[in-house]
């Protein structure tokens, strides 16, 4: 349960931005935030999203539109990682 959150965030990142983010510049970005990738809390997710993310995207050629960052953000900010998500479920059948 300790990496779910992070996991959570790169899905629904790959996912906004149509492609796969490079998951270590990724685990880099939130480490060199003072976030321990290991152990995010919804504050530190929220908080990487308000601050560092639009600038990570950039470096990586990528960028949001407006209404996919709402969207990205509700879905960062609903998760619960004590709930197994759909693909964690489905990996089990």
């Amino acid at each position: 349960m300790h990496r779910r959150r992070f996991e959570h965030l790169f899905i629904e990142l790959s996912v906004e931005v149509g492609r796969a983010l490079p998951r270590y510049d990724l685990w880099l970005a939130l480490r060199g935030c003072g976030h321990d990738p290991e152990a995010l809390t919804r504050h530190a997710v929220l908080a990487f999203y308000d601050g560092p993310l639009q600038s990570f995207l950039r470096t990586n050629g990528l960028a949001l539109g407006p209404r996919s960052a709402r969207r990205l953000r509700k879905r960062l900010a609903g998760f619960d990682p004590r709930h197994a998500a759909p693909e964690e479920i489905f990996a089990r059948l």
